[in-house]
């Protein structure tokens, strides 16, 4: 049996994210009242249920600096606690996601300097996102921009789209996971080949590997990436919730701990009225009305 105390703290901690509200039917709602730099943040999809930040900072061909990213971290926040928002998509220009980070601005660094200040912590701040993130890549997705979409959930590549590690071009290596997610999702052997050698590769490469869901052209890719946002806003948030931790916790633990984190999850969905009302409703044959309940 399940801890009774397990599952009401992991449900009361999913519920408290998800609650759906918002009741517009547009695809492009007007820009959230956040003023910012070098980023675009908008509400769109269905009844505005996917928040969308454009990285915006064309001349550095979205170059990531601290300000950027301070204020990505600032919008992933908000949309994180907007009860109206179900999953987030972020995506850049169609010559570049995110050619990398901004050398200029860490080059003079020191080893002590960056143990004090912590250096690139604050990067992790995508990575911790409790809703369901999707990156759509166009163009260069270089050094911390690869690193970048794989701190989301999801990637979706146009058919131009270029990846790449090339740290060890300018004599250092990937620091915010370049060595660590990628060798998860691609394997030993081709992140080696890609961390050792600097090369970019195709979304093509990308997609075979599985780095990438799925690839599309250029033109279609952000509404892709929003229409995939909508499909998951049309389920019960909490079992959306429940259901990306769950997958998380495979990259942390041993099969057997994983497997027993996921019965545990699966048991304590049946203390939700989502999961009746689901259940109820396949065998009803109709539509389920989720609550997030």
């Amino acid at each position: 049996m399940a801890n009774p105390g397990i599952s009401r703290f992991i449900l009361g901690r999913a519920t408290s994210l998800v609650k759906n509200a918002g009741q517009t039917n547009k695809f492009y709602s007007s820009s959230a009242a956040a003023s910012y730099e070098f980023i675009k943040v908008e509400k769109v999809g269905n009844n505005n249920s996917v928040g969308l930040i454009t990285l915006n900072r064309p001349k550095a061909l979205n170059a990531l600096c601290a300000k950027l990213m301070h204020e990505l971290n600032t919008a992933v926040k908000q949309f994180d606690a907007d009860d109206g928002v179900s999953a987030m998509v972020i995506t850049g220009s169609e010559k570049a996601f995110a050619a990398g980070a901004d050398i200029k601005e860490m080059m003079d660094n020191s080893f002590s300097q960056n143990i004090k200040s912590n250096f690139l912590e604050h990067w992790n701040g995508l990575a911790k996102a409790k809703k369901p993130t999707i990156a759509a890549v166009n163009g260069y997705a270089l050094g911390g921009g690869c690193e970048l979409a794989m701190m989301c959930d999801i990637i979706y590549a146009g058919e131009k789209a270029k990846f790449g590690q090339p740290e060890i071009a300018i004599g250092t290596i990937p620091g915010a996971g370049g060595t660590q997610r990628l060798t998860r999702a691609v394997g030993k052997s081709k992140a080696m080949e890609i961390v050792l050698t600097g090369n970019q590769f195709t979304a093509q490469e990308a997609e075979k590997s599985g780095l990438v869901s799925k690839v599309l052209p250029p033109e279609q890719l952000v509404a892709e990436a929003v229409k995939l946002g909508e499909k998951i806003a049309s389920h019960s948030q909490v079992m959306v919730a429940l259901a990306k931790e769950s997958v998380s916790k495979a990259y942390e633990t041993t099969l057997q701990q994983g497997l027993d984190y996921e019965k545990k999850l699966f048991w304590a969905t049946f203390a939700t009225k989502d999961q009746k009302e689901g259940m109820k409703a396949f065998a009803e044959k109709r539509a389920p009305n989720f609550t997030n309940e």
